[in-house]
């Protein structure tokens, strides 16, 4: 009798606390849509100063929201991982903290020479931001950002764009962040 009467009571107050809990998430906060993740789970690499972003590949199969009380959470929002055949790997992110906003372009360069990049970064008001990027041959990871600027609104959304060339200027690659998924004869892997 003890046991059913300690269920009963199990029943009736488990909905009250999920209930009084509320949503997980800060308040006023919503999904963003596909592609939008927190910036701390994008994938990490080396940046160009040598600090390392994160210690493993720490992306999720699924998109997250920020965790909980992080009211100025990193929002990172990154095109599919592109590879070319001659075997440069790149992704394209645009991410938001706070009130500013910068575009980061994680490569893997196996080429077996050095390439160079330029990574653009394009707000809703029409300007934009260049930053080069060196890429040596390493089959480690590795990123370049663009500087980071205060956030500007507008009609439309950010986007960044990365376009990695060979030595000769040959265009091996074109990532972004709003890119849809790779396929087979895509525009962007260029041989």
């Amino acid at each position: 009798m003890l046991a059913l009467a300690g269920a009963v009571a199990l029943v009736v107050v488990l909905p009250l606390a999920a209930a009084s809990a509320g949503p997980a998430g800060p308040a006023g906060r919503e999904r963003t849509g596909p592609g939008k993740v927190p910036a701390d789970r994008a994938r990490g690499g080396a940046l160009r100063d040598g600090a390392s972003a994160a210690a493993s590949d720490p992306r999720p199969a699924g998109r997250a929201l920020p965790l909980p009380g992080a009211q100025d959470a990193n929002i990172a929002q990154c095109g599919p991982e592109l590879s070319s055949p001659a075997g440069l790997e790149a992704q394209t992110c645009v991410l938001e903290q706070s009130h500013e906003t910068w575009g980061r372009t994680y490569y893997r360069n196996a080429t077996g020479g050095p390439l160079s990049g330029v990574l653009t970064l394009m707000a809703p008001d029409g300007s934009t931001v260049q930053a080069p990027c060196d890429m040596p041959a390493s089959d480690d990871p590795g990123a370049c950002e663009t500087p980071h600027a205060a956030s500007v609104r507008g009609h439309g959304s950010y986007a960044a764009v990365a376009e990695i060339a060979s030595a000769k200027g040959n265009l091996l690659l074109r990532s972004g962040s709003n890119s849809p998924a790779a396929e087979a004869d895509s525009p962007d892997l260029l041989p």
